[in-house]
């Protein structure tokens, strides 16, 4: 069936915004409420899991519960390429207007505990460990920082099964600085990295940069265009604070070498307002940062809990990127019709018709109809071993002369050959063979005899 080609434009989903974003390509601000309030309400009804207030599962893990004890909320983005080519362990960070992590952003009035975290840094861990001291720091925020701990005394202290469990269960949400985010999961293993929940969020711990070279004055050179290396401040307290902070109020991005990609955005206890304002900022980070080409490559938006149905948002109107990703007419019945149709195809044309169909590489190959045979019958054993004469011999009747021919010619190389081995014999002469082996022998006895007497 032939592929028909529409021209792009807008989803149904898609209305012009009146936001930042030059895309025009823009989210459905009532669609999306209307599938944030629907999924709150699966989420907080108590049909959604009758048994969970009166069992609890012997066999649940609370290593891995979630630091908000709610439900959370994923943005689930379809993409129709695939995004990057290869796992990233360094996790981006797109902010969010409304963060599921502090304690204001919650839609019930009940307080909630401080979180606990655990800031995993370079050596020394003692630098670290006085800049949180210090008064420049927030002392709110100091008092929920319960564990500084620099690689070598991870490497020390907790290399065993239980002591890395027993750090994973202590804390809430773990910080780590960038520069050692790569070398952590060899370090922490699967007790870190098999739940999401709590994965490694990546910091910057390094001082500002010089914008201004100290010798001239003016603004610094790029070291590409011939300039110096870029000199840093040392770390102050008031920034590693902020940057604590940026972590905190934004959500993860693991990019991986597929066409699906999960965000959470918020939690169930959050308002709907919140969650879609979350919603829409994620999208539009997504779509202006991490995604190639951004809302063309897009296919579809969902929303979804952690035991509840993927709710659609947005889909796009067309499942290809460009129009080259369009398969023609001919390449496509080649495609589907399978080893046997092609050669019913090639049969059906005429004796000097070419078709082309698709390789192994993907690639378009040219192919012949194959030319009849002088005649009909199996081919001969010598005509099977490759000899030109003995096929052509095998393809038409063999006559009495050339087989009288045949043996002439193989008794005359006979002859010739026992000849050639009877001049070969009597050109060496017998009494040098027979002296031979003699001499060998006396030449080893005298040099026994000789060492012998020394």
């Amino acid at each position: 069936m032939a592929r028909t080609q529409t021209i792009t434009r807008p989803s149904k989903a898609i209305v012009p915004s009146a936001s930042t974003s030059t895309s025009p390509y823009q989210l459905d601000p009532s669609q999306s409420l209307r599938a944030v309030k629907a999924l709150i309400r699966k989420l907080q009804s108590p049909l959604e899991n009758p048994t969970a207030a009166s069992k609890t599962s012997l066999l649940a893990d609370t290593d891995t519960q979630d630091a908000t004890d709610a439900a959370p909320v994923w943005l689930v983005l379809t993409t129709k390429t695939h995004i990057t080519d290869k796992k990233r362990l360094k996790p981006g960070k797109i902010a969010l207007p409304h963060p599921y992590l502090l304690p204001t952003t919650l839609s019930t009035d009940a307080p909630r505990e401080p979180l606990r975290i655990c800031l995993i840094t370079a050596d020394p861990q003692r630098e670290y460990k006085d800049l949180v001291a210090a008064p420049a720091f927030p002392a709110e925020l100091g008092k929920q920082i319960s564990r500084v701990i620099g690689t070598e005394k991870l490497k020390a202290k907790f290399s065993s099964f239980e002591a890395k469990r027993k750090l994973l269960s202590e804390h809430d949400v773990f910080l780590a600085d960038d520069r050692i985010i790569t070398l952590l999961p060899t370090l922490l293993g699967k007790v870190f990295y098999k739940a999401t929940s709590k994965r490694l969020v990546p910091i910057s711990l390094e001082g500002k940069r010089k914008s201004v070279d100290a010798e001239t004055g003016l603004k610094r050179v790029k070291l590409a265009d011939g300039g110096k290396k870029v000199e840093k401040l040392p770390l102050q307290a008031k920034d590693m604070a902020a940057e604590i902070q940026r972590a905190l109020q934004a959500a993860l991005v693991h990019l991986a070498p597929s066409t699906t990609t999960a965000v959470k955005i918020g939690i169930a206890t959050q308002t709907p307002e919140q969650l879609q304002a979350n919603l829409t900022a994620v999208v539009d980070g997504l779509a202006g940062k991490y995604i190639p080409q951004g809302w063309k490559n897009i296919r579809a938006i969902h929303l979804k809990g952690p035991d509840t149905v993927a709710l659609p948002i947005w889909m796009a109107d067309q499942l290809w990127l460009d129009e080259t990703q369009i398969l023609s007419d001919e390449r496509m019945a080649a495609i589907e019709g399978g080893k046997g149709k092609k050669r019913k195809r090639i049969a059906e044309l005429g004796a000097d018709a070419v078709i082309e169909v698709p390789g192994p590489d993907g690639k378009m190959r040219r192919l012949e109809k194959p030319k009849p045979n002088g005649g009909e019958g199996k081919k001969s054993k010598r005509a099977k071993k490759g000899s030109v004469e003995e096929s052509v011999v095998g393809m038409e009747e063999e006559t009495g002369e050339v087989k009288a021919t045949e043996r002439e010619a193989k008794r005359k190389r006979q002859e010739a050959l026992r000849a050639q081995k009877e001049a070969l014999k009597s050109a060496v002469p017998v009494q040098a063979i027979a002296e031979t082996p003699a001499a060998k022998v006396k030449v080893k006895k005298q040099r026994v005899k000789a060492a012998d007497l020394m």
